[in-house]
């Protein structure tokens, strides 16, 4: 991975985006595990206690998905990395293992799983267009953040955003499927025999 179209592409856009500043260092910030798991995990608490509280069957289930997928991520990312065994750029010290960028799947999986547990909370258009939003913000902030600072290169960002875009879509039809399941609730009564 050291020759071709895209690598020189690659290096081209690194080499007009990157400019270290405060403000990269803060958008890079928001794909750590301190700062986009907590957020992962008070969506989480909040989720699960309101679907509780509520009476809702398998009022654990989204929640639980959601961690699940919290959890995929170094499974997947790490294996990738070794696999792949791409140098980081210039403004990162001499070593290898930086593509899919682990920081950006963090973001992406973190503030959109929240997300995805949030939103059928929401009974506004305008809330769940601001969560959208919200998230958007972040995840991609994450990104450019990590791209602007040098610590990535662009096609480390978009390739674990083409991945963590799955992961969400896969985990979107798992909890649209579950809520379909649980809102049908028990079989109706012309099912029963009596």
């Amino acid at each position: 991975m050291t020759d071709g179209p895209l690598i020189d592409l690659d290096r081209s856009a690194s080499r007009a985006l990157v400019h270290p500043d405060r403000l990269s260092e803060l958008l890079a910030d928001l794909g750590n595990v301190p700062v986009a798991v907590p957020v992962l995990a008070i969506a989480l608490a909040y989720v699960t206690r309101r679907h509780r509280l509520s009476g809702t069957d398998q009022w654990w289930l989204p929640a639980t998905a959601a961690a699940v997928l919290m959890a995929l991520v170094p499974a997947l990312i790490i294996p990738l990395k070794i696999l792949i065994d791409r140098p980081g750029t210039p403004a990162v010290p001499p070593a290898t293992g930086y593509y899919p960028s682990g920081h950006t799947a963090t973001a992406a999986i973190a503030y959109g799983a929240a997300t995805l547990l949030l939103l059928p909370l929401l009974n506004s258009v305008r809330a769940r267009r601001a969560l959208l939003a919200a998230c958007a913000v972040l995840s991609l902030g994450a990104g450019y953040g990590l791209i602007r600072r040098g610590y990535h290169w662009p096609l480390d960002v978009v390739a674990s955003g083409c991945l963590c875009t799955v992961l969400l879509s896969l985990l979107w039809l798992f909890l649209s499927r579950s809520s379909r399941r649980t809102s049908a609730g028990t079989p109706s009564s012309s099912s029963d025999p009596s």
